[in-house]
């Protein structure tokens, strides 16, 4: 990577950010790099909100690197991002870190280092999972919560993926509760600028509901299916799969369809006050009005902040 900044696109989901990421890349030459922890999984498409293909303007990089429910973690991100961040910048472009999961964005510009036991084929997680199955999530985050309760106060009982990612941290010999107050005072290791789309509750309610209707025309019920008969229902039922875990209630029976979207539309507004308050802790973060601002304006006000970096 060299002295370029990487210029990073953030904010709650249905805010805009992958319009205005595309826009942005064809007016002053980049290409996106996703920092989205659902759009890393090969299928799983409609309900992530994935650029489709035929309207990708510019290259897009880390989309469909695993399949669903294959490990996949910050850690990994963090190499897989800073791989496509130097592959960009070294033909000259710019790269546009454009995604919701603030973990993800920061695990690729911040001076992060991660342990051991991140990494894929770790026996502690294969341990905790096999636990997981046995006494389900209340049973697991029990165990946490007696042999580690302040990191167990802090990760909600129904976050397996964290409440593992808790044990393997014991294993290294600190904790989730340390490594969480910790990244409070991790400085950057790249250039970077950070841009974040802020928008009013009432009107991002309104922006989820309508996105959520129109993954349903696009063909999210028949995706989910699709995904089902690959033998996927581990992945797409895992607690973060917001989308795809309803679907499958519908699916099989205990819910309509009109209910399985009413879920989806809960629970992705409830994800979005969490990204919002996640992004509000970060003082680097230049926000942008876009209940007001359109794409184009949006655009202009970056390209002008990005120039005086020149």
């Amino acid at each position: 990577m060299n002295d370029k900044h990487v210029v990073c696109i953030v904010g709650p989901t249905g805010s805009g950010k992958s319009s205005l990421a595309q826009a942005l890349c064809v007016s002053k030459g980049g290409e996106v790099v996703s920092a989205d922890s659902m759009q890393v999984y090969r299928g799983m498409d409609i309900g992530t909100g994935k650029v489709r293909p035929h309207e990708r303007m510019v290259a897009h990089h880390c989309l469909d690197l695993v399949d669903p429910g294959e490990p996949y973690s910050a850690a990994l991100f963090q190499r897989d991002s800073r791989a496509a961040i130097g592959q960009i910048q070294s033909r000259g472009l710019i790269p546009v870190l454009c995604g919701g999961t603030g973990f993800y964005v920061r695990a690729a510009i911040d001076d992060y280092e991660f342990p051991e036991g991140e990494q894929i084929g770790n026996p502690i997680r294969d341990r905790y999972l096999a636990m997981f199955r046995d006494v389900g999530a209340h049973g697991l985050w029990e165990e946490l919560y007696r042999v580690d309760p302040a990191s167990a106060s802090i990760i909600p009982e129904n976050d397996v993926k964290r409440v593992v990612r808790a044990f393997e941290l014991i294993g290294d010999g600190t904790s989730y509760a340390h490594q969480k107050k910790k990244l409070a005072s991790i400085p950057q290791k790249f250039p970077a600028v950070m841009f974040g789309l802020r928008v009013t509750p009432d009107i991002l309610r309104k922006r989820i509901d309508a996105r959520v209707d129109q993954m349903a025309e696009q063909g999210l019920v028949s995706e989910v299916k699709y995904l089902l008969d690959q033998g996927f229902r581990e992945g797409i039922t895992a607690p973060q799969a917001i989308g795809y875990k309803e679907i499958v209630e519908h699916l099989e029976g205990r819910a309509s369809l009109d209910e399985a979207l009413d879920q989806i539309k809960t629970a992705t507004r409830r994800y979005a006050k969490r990204q919002r308050t996640w992004f509000n802790r970060d003082v680097r973060i230049l926000w942008i009005d876009y209940d007001s601002m359109n794409s184009d304006a949006a655009c202009e006000f970056i390209s002008n902040r990005l120039d005086t970096l020149a």
